[in-house]
């Protein structure tokens, strides 16, 4: 299965009236945040497939459909999102979801560095994966495995991410991807601007993909 990757900045490859010959061949859209809905909107009416989506750390701030409670507690403004039919996307945050049979959990915002929307600690990230476990156990349960895919907005820590504490990324990332093996980790939030900033990065049994303007994986779906 081909899964169309997309993150932080809209690409014009993508956003153009090319895409449905472009991306003919996707089955599966994943977004990792810092994307305006609006463009997953446009993806999901061009090519007509399922579209699953976190947020990052910025573009909460500009939806106003959204009545922001409480900068200090998440759980408020998540519970508040109410754009999923609108804009035909998914909202998977700390979700577990089975979609055309990949095995798929979100796990959005950044680590914490000025207490805006959407950061977290190293502690409070734990706290958010914990919620996924009985999710996870399911899967295990019923289809042999824990996940395919973790989605994130932020990398693992010394994987893909930067020095400064904006874009430093989650340790608790590596020890789940050590526990549960998730075929990818799919992350945003650092931007690739030179030819020798990598995309890729094996990790165990999982390949970590920074999701940057696009990227296509493949992922190989058991009884699919």
């Amino acid at each position: 299965m081909k899964i169309l990757c997309v993150a932080d900045q809209i690409d014009p490859l993508v956003y153009s009236s090319s895409i449905k010959s472009r991306f003919r061949d996707v089955e599966l859209v994943l977004g990792a945040g810092d994307l305006p809905l609006d463009y997953y909107s446009f993806i999901v009416s061009c090519l007509n497939i399922p579209l699953l989506y976190i947020f990052g750390n910025h573009e909460l701030t500009s939806y106003k459909a959204i009545k922001f409670r409480s900068y200090r507690d998440p759980k408020t403004w998540e519970d508040d999102v109410q754009l999923n039919e609108k804009y035909g996307a998914i909202y998977t945050g700390d979700k577990v979801k089975n979609q055309n049979k990949v095995l798929i959990a979100g796990l959005g915002g950044s680590k914490r560095y000025n207490d805006g929307l959407n950061q977290y600690t190293e502690l409070q990230m734990f706290y958010k994966m914990l919620k996924l476990l009985p999710g996870l156990i399911w899967n295990r349960i019923v289809h042999g495995r824990w996940l395919d895919v973790l989605l994130t907005h932020a990398p693992p820590y010394e994987i893909h991410d930067r020095p400064d504490p904006c874009h430093r990324g989650f340790k608790v990332f590596r020890w789940f991807m050590h526990l549960f093996k998730p075929k990818y980790l799919i992350h945003g939030h650092v931007h690739l601007y030179r030819l020798d900033d990598k995309r890729y990065t094996q990790f165990k049994k999982t390949m970590v993909v920074n999701a940057f303007n696009h990227v296509v994986i493949e992922l190989e779906v058991p009884g699919g």
